[in-house]
């Protein structure tokens, strides 16, 4: 086995367990079908060959994210599965995906064993992820949005490789329309009168992100 196979390999192992241990809690640790299959099934979506961005590396980091503002949420298990669902579906070239992920999490969780409120409340927040714009108090869509929204606040490397995955995704796209989409994106994040909510990510995420999209911008328009 290479070291890049091994890595995947050891990388899925962790993604499991997170989602075991969510799905558990989410259940009330009762008896239920096991959780793995469904860990299995979105794993294999989330490699599929059309993404560059939106992978396990993008999954694992929006989750860690998540556990870094876990004390916002007023049900951080809820939003880790919704983590799991909210780019389940992703085709580039379509525009329903986030639906397409909320239904997707509305038929699986139920066989898997999770309350219908917990259902609920998971495709709600994963039909969150087209605005970014949950409503105030809304603690969980909060801390949904914010570590999805965390790597504009990416080292200046960190955030060049993740622009550049974003092109790749969208490489059917010409440059020219492409710059021209890329470009109404950046503008419209920066309008935003803030791009993060929780306390953490306006004090520790909010600058940083701005100056990303505002260099971004800039190289786009040369």
């Amino acid at each position: 086995m290479t070291d890049t196979a091994q890595g995947s390999h050891s990388t899925d192992d962790a993604l499991r367990a997170r989602w075991r241990d969510s799905l558990t809690a989410v259940r009330g640790g009762g008896a239920g079908p096991d959780p793995l299959p469904y860990a299995d099934n979105l794993l294999v979506r989330w490699a599929e060959p059309q993404r560059k961005y939106h992978t396990t590396a993008h999954l694992t980091a929006v989750l860690d994210r998540v556990d870094t503002l876990a004390g916002h949420a007023a049900d951080a298990d809820a939003v880790r599965l919704a983590a799991w669902f909210h780019d389940a579906v992703y085709r580039p070239d379509r525009t329903e995906n986030e639906e397409r992920s909320a239904v997707l999490a509305e038929r699986a969780l139920p066989e898997a064993g999770v309350p219908a409120g917990t259902t609920a409340e998971v495709a709600r927040l994963v039909r969150l992820t087209v605005s970014h714009d949950p409503a105030d108090g809304d603690s969980n869509g909060e801390v949904l949005c914010d570590a999805d929204l965390a790597i504009l606040a990416a080292a200046p490397k960190e955030y060049a490789q993740y622009a550049a995955q974003v092109r790749e995704e969208y490489g059917f796209v010409p440059d020219d329309a492409f710059r021209e989409g890329r470009t109404a994106v950046l503008r419209q994040l920066l309008d935003l009168p803030r791009l993060f909510r929780t306390p953490h990510g306006t004090a520790e995420w909010e600058p940083r992100a701005r100056h990303n999209l505002l260099t971004e911008l800039e190289l786009l328009a040369r």
